[in-house]
């Protein structure tokens, strides 16, 4: 799929520039003949106003190309009426020799004057005439046309190889765009294929127990079916319940809240509420809480997610945790913005792997998938951020792991702050 997107891109924009470049070298080949035929003519013009020079010597007439004289074939006549409308014609100039009393001079001279316009072309014989009318005789000049031609074809060859570089560089660079353009196409289908993966695995485990259980039940009378395959039926259902409301908050926190729905919240009691909250869980679970919470830290948001996303932080730490180590909460302030990390000791995480922990079902080892959760609720605390034009991170090092968020202050919150 795309594999024929990034091809259409490339047609769409190839057939974009073949029309392009198609015009472009129309307009390039019709300016140029018209510049080589004015060329001509003017040379018509100045051969039929220059006589011979001292010594019999024709002028050279020619144009200038490229600072190169290019010389072009010409000659003369002068044509004398006579009675019974025949005509005397003499040759008086030219690079032309032997065209006296010829045949086919007869032949351009009688076509030339059959002509009403006094300037032309003879394509049958490739030349361009001007017809000069002195009184008691005409004199004509003719010009050959096959250096005209040629010299229109060399420059256009000269353009049309240009024109044909461009097309080339134009294609592959509309490759690299195309590649470019569906990047972002490509990862959006991987991930949708790998979000269908990862959730088709999370729904599969507790669907097998609820299924099993159910059929067990089933099979015996209703006075003798155990409690505790209700229980198992139960609290997989549970579960089966938080991941589609986890993957439901995942899917509207695609669609930025609408600003007129923030309002001015205190940062400061969410961090304290939700430390007091975990302050008993990380206790049994081995791993005391500790927190240093600034006053005063007001930002505009919604005061239920941002608790959403601290509790996600300190419910993470907990989880993954070193056994006996200690998780701390820190929220600090600066004059624009608040700073709330989460940190607990344990095992680095290595760095390529960092950026991956807020991908949806990922988890940085094969150990974290024995702990409660789907790997959903770093994913729903980055969406979270994101809706209050903040950002979330994640260091890890020896001394352990630890979560930043950083969030802008209120307006007032500043105020306060500069005044302190």
């Amino acid at each position: 799929m795309i594999r024929k997107l990034r091809l259409k891109f490339v047609a769409v924009c190839m057939a974009m520039v073949t029309a392009v470049l198609a015009v472009v070298c129309f307009a390039i080949f019709a300016a140029l003949r018209g510049n080589v035929e004015d060329l001509s003519r003017q040379i018509l013009h100045r051969v039929i106003q220059e006589e011979a020079l001292p010594g019999g010597r024709k002028p050279e007439v020619g144009v200038e190309i490229g600072g190169d004289k290019l010389l072009l074939p010409y000659f003369t006549v002068n044509v004398w009426p006579g009675g019974g409308g025949n005509h005397t014609a003499y040759v008086t100039g030219g690079t032309y020799a032997g065209l006296e009393d010829t045949a086919e001079l007869a032949s351009i001279l009688e076509d030339c004057l059959s002509r009403a316009e006094p300037e032309g072309v003879i394509a049958g014989y490739g030349l361009r005439y001007l017809r000069q009318d002195n009184g008691l005789y005409r004199k004509l000049a003719f010009v050959d046309m096959s250096m005209e031609r040629r010299l229109l074809r060399e420059m256009m060859g000269s353009y049309l190889r240009i024109v044909l570089a461009a097309f080339l560089l134009l294609l592959g660079v509309s490759a690299i765009l195309a590649r470019w353009a569906t990047a972002p196409v490509a990862r959006a289908w991987a991930q949708q294929r790998q979000f269908l993966s990862d959730a088709s695995h999370e729904l599969k485990t507790p669907l097998t127990v609820i299924l099993s259980n159910a059929e067990l039940l089933s099979a015996l009378p209703l006075e003798e079916r155990p409690a505790r395959w209700t229980d198992n039926i139960l609290s997989e259902s549970r579960q089966m319940k938080r991941l589609v409301e986890e993957m439901l908050t995942l899917a509207r926190g695609d669609r930025p809240a609408s600003p007129a729905a923030l309002g001015e919240i205190s940062l400061s009691d969410a961090a304290e509420d939700c430390a007091l909250a975990f302050e008993p869980v990380a206790f049994e679970a081995g791993k005391p809480l500790e927190y240093r919470v600034a006053p005063g830290a007001a930002v505009l948001g919604d005061g239920g997610k941002l608790r959403q996303l601290i509790s996600i932080l300190l419910d993470n730490a907990v989880k993954y945790g070193a056994a006996g180590g200690t998780i701390t909460l820190t929220l600090e302030k600066t004059d624009r913005q608040a700073r709330l990390t989460v940190a607990n000791p344990g095992e680095p995480i290595p760095a390529e792997q960092l950026g991956r922990l807020f991908e949806r079902f990922y988890r940085a080892d094969a150990s974290r998938g024995e702990q409660s959760g789907f790997g959903l609720g770093l994913s729903i605390a980055a969406l979270i951020a994101q809706e209050h034009k903040g950002t979330l991170k994640a260091e890890s090092g020896r001394e352990g792991t630890r979560f930043v968020f950083t969030v802008p202050l209120s307006q007032m919150s500043r105020l306060n702050y500069k005044k302190l």
